[in-house]
């Protein structure tokens, strides 16, 4: 099938680097799988979150690879393999081919994982020096609770609504990865990028959320003093070079890291807006 959207698409990115064009490409891979999830019914039942969805619907001004989801209320027996068919189904539409496999694995509670691999050999054709693109897509199907969601337009592969998380509750999912992720084994510079971002603009923080990822992923409940206490610790002891070389890659404009530092995060930490109840 010879459809030209993905040829189009990427006429809107200024494109001068093998790593721009990948970023761009997960960029539309990763509308596309919203539009098949759409037309599922997916959003029926879950809604999105992360980075990914900061970005698309939020404008951040970085990419992001992954595709995080929350099912709305707890389900045991949620199977995230009765929305292949229509991922699948709108790549076919869009003239791609792509193989999706699920990957058992546990983050911090329940999650069902799935990797979506795109097998068509149009990428090869077009970006001889890009990489297969493959998005990781998980489901939280036992999520914390105490979120609100709203409903966020997409435009591409076509017009359609997409059930998110609200901007408060997008920031606790944010500040609880910064703090409580494996930083021994992984530092993930965009986490405080993102944080930033969140308070660069007066993103309120909705703490009962907050609270509840806690409770459930950490299984600790802690007030809002002790959470600053933890969240400081973390942006005074981590290595500053560390978190800008991971996120580097990500961003449109590399020139916002010249005033990272320790200090500045700790900065950032004491502009936090709590959201009023």
């Amino acid at each position: 099938m010879n459809n030209p959207f993905f040829e189009n698409a990427l006429k809107a990115y200024q494109i001068t680097s093998a790593k721009e064009k990948q970023n761009a490409v997960y960029e539309i891979t990763q509308q596309v799988v919203l539009a098949g999830l759409h037309r599922g019914g997916f959003f029926d039942r879950a809604a999105f979150y992360g980075g990914t969805c900061l970005r698309l619907f939020h404008q951040l001004p970085r990419f992001s690879e992954d595709m995080d989801f929350s099912l709305r209320t707890k389900d045991n027996d949620f199977k995230f393999e009765n929305f292949f068919q229509p991922i699948i189904d709108e790549f076919d539409s869009l003239g791609r081919k792509v193989e999706i496999t699920k990957k058992d694995k546990k983050r911090f509670g329940k999650v069902d994982s799935a990797f979506l691999k795109d097998t068509t050999d149009v990428y090869n054709v077009a970006f001889q020096t890009e990489k297969t693109v493959k998005v990781k897509i998980e489901v939280d199907t036992h999520p914390p609770l105490s979120f609100q969601t709203e409903q966020r337009a997409l435009t591409l592969p076509y017009t359609f609504m997409v059930r998110c998380f609200q901007l408060p509750d997008l920031f606790a999912g944010k500040m609880h990865a910064l703090v409580f992720r494996n930083w021994k084994t992984r530092v993930k510079g965009r986490d405080w990028y993102d944080f930033e971002w969140y308070v660069r603009w007066r993103i309120p923080l909705d703490f009962r959320h907050l609270q509840e990822r806690i409770r459930e992923f950490n299984g600790m409940t802690v007030t809002k003093e002790e959470f600053m206490i933890l969240l400081k610790e973390r942006l005074s002891k981590t290595n500053i070079k560390d978190v800008k070389e991971d996120v580097r890659g990500f961003l449109i404009n590399p020139h916002e890291l010249d005033i990272w530092s320790n200090d500045y995060f700790l900065q950032l930490a004491d502009m936090i807006v709590f959201k009023n109840y």
